[in-house]
């Protein structure tokens, strides 16, 4: 049986309140740390930081698939979903951008740090959205495991290990031109905010200028759009096949968005992410491939 969740945008937008990771403290600070440990990723998911603002939720719905996460089965799960997308990018042809790069006076030093910086997103978006799509299956009252409740851990570590620091360039660092490219970003996705991807690659301003006009005129093509939609499906039939160690089941995550006050505001916040984020995943794999 097919997990089924239509891939629509919500019109209008609903509401979205990250809880930014720069600003939390004390309890929340903690959970994001925990959080980022578990997930072996170097920053907390806009998604995950929504979902913090709603902390009933959040609580019931990360702890409840804490074992699902560090599962051998999820890390093959976020495996097998960013090979499909780096091989499906090919359709797009992004040009190539490094020797544009060395013409500006890049060294090859700057050019691995940008490298690297895409392989965190490349590795960590896939690490944290099977969470996310279950969410939205146990919101529509879908439940996730099919009575697989074992779940062998994964005991090794598929985290990034490289020495390029992990620097994001939040709104109020910038100015000027990136000031102007973000907001472009914003009017071209759609977006109340910039994705995490966005931010960190902005360290290079000149780079992540020319990268994103190469990617801005394939967004919303009918190639883009078959490649998006195919990585939605993917996602949902991937996730159809996960374990579900802690039972967690629908009743309990919408008992926890019941508590917080608005069931339906949550589950249209995560409809729209299940949107968006193979649309981030197929503009990093561009990005990797230019």
């Amino acid at each position: 049986m097919s997990l089924v969740l239509p891939r629509i945008k919500p019109q209008p937008l609903p509401p979205v309140y990250p809880q930014w990771e720069y600003l939390a403290e004390g309890d929340l600070h903690r959970n994001y740390e925990d959080y980022k440990r578990v997930f072996q990723v170097p920053w907390v998911g806009v998604v995950s930081m929504a979902y913090a603002h709603y902390p009933h939720f959040f609580n019931v719905w990360y702890k409840g698939l804490r074992k699902t996460v560090e599962s051998s089965a999820y890390v093959e799960c976020a495996r097998f979903l960013r090979q499909h997308i780096e091989t499906a990018i090919s359709e797009l042809d992004p040009p190539p951008v490094r020797q544009r790069l060395l013409d500006k006076g890049y060294s090859l030093r700057e050019l691995s740090q940008i490298e690297d910086t895409i392989e965190f997103f490349s590795h960590g978006n896939f690490a944290q959205i099977p969470a996310v799509f279950a969410a939205r299956a146990l919101l529509e009252g879908v439940e996730i495991g099919a009575g697989n409740i074992s779940a062998v851990k994964f005991e090794g570590h598929h985290g990034i290990d490289v020495q390029t620091p992990f620097i994001l360039m939040e709104p109020h660092h910038v100015a000027g031109e990136t000031t102007a490219l973000y907001q472009d970003i914003m009017a071209v996705l759609q977006l109340p905010f910039i994705n995490t991807d966005y931010r960190a690659l902005a360290r290079w301003p000149t780079y992540f200028e020319g990268a994103w006009n190469d990617l801005r005129d394939s967004i919303d093509t009918p190639a883009y759009n078959q490649i998006t939609g195919n990585l939605h499906n993917e996602i949902c039939e991937a996730v159809k096949h996960l374990p579900n160690p802690n039972t967690l089941t629908s009743s309990d995550i919408i008992a926890a968005a019941s508590q917080d006050g608005n069931v339906e505001e949550i589950l249209e916040m995560t409809k729209l992410f299940t949107y968006l984020l193979p649309g981030l995943t197929t503009n990093v794999a561009y990005f990797r491939a230019n």
